[in-house]
């Protein structure tokens, strides 16, 4: 059983028990230790409720990478799901200390600080991925199987959105209960752009292998008062000629965790909504459209494999989380063996999918910064 540990995550924190909860679905890792909380005592309370050792739960995230790494049975990997400004030092003082590292997205404020973790990454050999989560679903695996095997021909135009609605209404940002995502002290230069905008690059990176060559940002703070954007919109030129639209909003009322992605080829097209994960739409010139359906449909290999119900029995966020810890879990085990794990071929979204991201926010705010002028990814 791999051995893990945990920085943030505590008490009433849901992304924490999402990621706790995907791991055990897999029964492949178990956690050991833990910095749930700047507060030691809460920290110490919901480590035991966890059924961690005490002298495994820990005051400070660096006492407990220097920790955990000199015992024999130490963790050998860490999950790190604090806000984002303390990404990068979390992430840093795990990869020194020689442990594995999965990251929640973004990975840091800078694609300087990425850069920096990668390089220490590879320096000491190990693991860092980043949990882009639409990339865990069997019929987003499906989709990139298909148009890597060209079913849909050259591939034209895309456009990939996500809105939600939880922002849509003034709050007041200096409060207590205001979220930590709209203070740039806490979440840095974005919000909107970088919280789900992030994964909309990541999505369409990953099903089309696509890379950005240029972006045309306007990020927008449409409630009166806010700080940081609530809606961004972005044009987008690939390499080799493609087009794309990216548009993600907090403002939308009416809409939760809506995230869709079209993909138009020259022989066809794929649509996919995150609302109704287990189906895809794929359309070719000479046929009328099929909705393609995971547990019914034949996928290709390496999409079925992560497919975990018959169907009709609907799979969800916990299930895309869980597989994206089963292809890093599965890599880890390799590394652990010693055997040879080539980053270009693991199945999990790697730190450099992390820095791709944070480098295409970078370039989305130098734009609006311009007045939302062209800006190249070089």
């Amino acid at each position: 059983m791999i051995r893990y540990g945990m920085v943030g995550g505590g008490p009433n924190a849901f992304i924490g028990d999402v990621h706790r909860t995907a791991i055990r679905m897999n029964n492949d890792a178990q956690l050991v230790a833990g910095c749930f909380s700047r507060d030691y005592n809460k920290s110490l309370k919901f480590g035991q409720s966890l059924n961690i050792d005490e002298d495994r739960l820990y005051s400070d995230f660096k006492e407990m990478a220097e920790n955990e790494a000199a015992r024999d049975d130490g963790i050998q990997f860490v999950v790190c799901v604090t806000p984002n400004i303390s990404h990068y030092e979390v992430c840093k003082a795990f990869l020194e200390a020689g442990i594995n590292v999965v990251c929640d997205k973004p990975l840091t404020w800078t694609a300087k600080q990425s850069e920096e973790l990668i390089k220490i990454q590879h320096k000491n050999s190990l693991l860092f991925g980043v949990t882009y989560t639409y990339t865990g679903y069997p019929a987003v695996k499906e989709m990139r199987n298909l148009v890597q095997k060209g079913e849909i021909g050259k591939l034209r135009f895309v456009n990939a959105e996500y809105p939600q609605g939880w922002l849509s209404e003034p709050i007041d940002e200096n409060s207590k209960l205001a979220p930590w995502r709209m203070d740039p002290k806490i979440s840095g230069a974005t919000n909107c752009l970088g919280d789900i905008g992030t994964h909309i690059e990541n999505l369409v990176s990953f099903v089309t292998g696509l890379k950005i060559s240029k972006v045309c940002a306007r990020l927008d703070s449409l409630v009166e008062g806010r700080t940081l954007d609530d809606n961004a919109s972005i044009l987008v030129d690939y390499e080799g000629g493609a087009k794309g639209i990216y548009w993600s909003s907090q403002i939308a009322q009416g809409y939760d965790n809506a995230v869709r992605i079209r993909i138009f080829g020259e022989k066809g097209s794929l649509e996919w909504v995150q609302e109704d994960p287990d189906h895809f739409i794929f359309t070719t010139n000479d046929c009328a459209k099929r909705i393609v359906s995971r547990g019914r449909d034949e996928f290709d290999p390496s999409a079925q494999k992560y497919s975990r119900l018959p169907a009709g029995h609907q799979e969800g966020i916990y299930e895309a989380f869980a597989n994206i810890y089963k292809g890093y879990i599965s890599a880890l085990k390799k590394s652990l063996n010693n055997e040879i794990v080539d980053e270009k071929t693991v199945d999990y979204p790697t730190a450099q999918m992390g820095l791709d991201g944070v480098k295409y926010v970078e370039k989305c705010l130098l734009s609006n910064e311009k007045g939302s002028v062209w800006i190249s990814m070089e």
